[in-house]
């Protein structure tokens, strides 16, 4: 009795191990993604505050993009200004181009941030540039 009870188990598991399994169901087209939201807009003004060490004087600095300020031996070429969207964390930034006047060799070719002011700054002796913020 035993030895025919295994041989049914033996006959039946390779029927049951031989059936294929359920199709998996076709998988959806993925859904195109979102556009990007524009998460930066572009304002034509710019306002700055350059400070002088040597002084501890503030000077404000308002300009528009594509003006070049002068402060100082510094000669500061605003080339972008953009701030975040409403539905985005406020922030601003501005693109600048500071070079000096005197062969000192020292220069800023970057973004400054008003959230981080730290992150990218102008490392000058004498002058500090800060972002006040971009204007309409």
């Amino acid at each position: 009795m035993k030895r025919l009870l295994l041989a049914f188990v033996l006959l039946a598991a390779p029927v049951v191990a031989q059936t294929p399994p359920p199709a998996p169901a076709a998988p959806a087209a993925p859904a195109a993604p979102p556009a990007p939201p524009d998460t930066w807009l572009p304002r034509p003004g710019v306002e700055l505050a350059g400070l002088d060490k040597i002084t501890a004087r503030v000077t404000p600095l308002i300009g528009r993009v594509g003006q070049t300020l002068s402060f100082g031996t510094l000669s500061v070429a605003v080339r972008n200004c953009l701030v975040r969207g409403p539905d985005q964390p406020a922030d601003q930034a501005v693109y600048l181009d500071i070079t000096d006047s005197r062969d000192t060799g020292i220069s800023f070719h970057g973004w400054m941030l008003l959230s981080a002011p730290s992150l990218s700054m102008l490392e000058h002796p004498v002058y500090d540039i800060r972002l006040i913020g971009c204007r309409a």
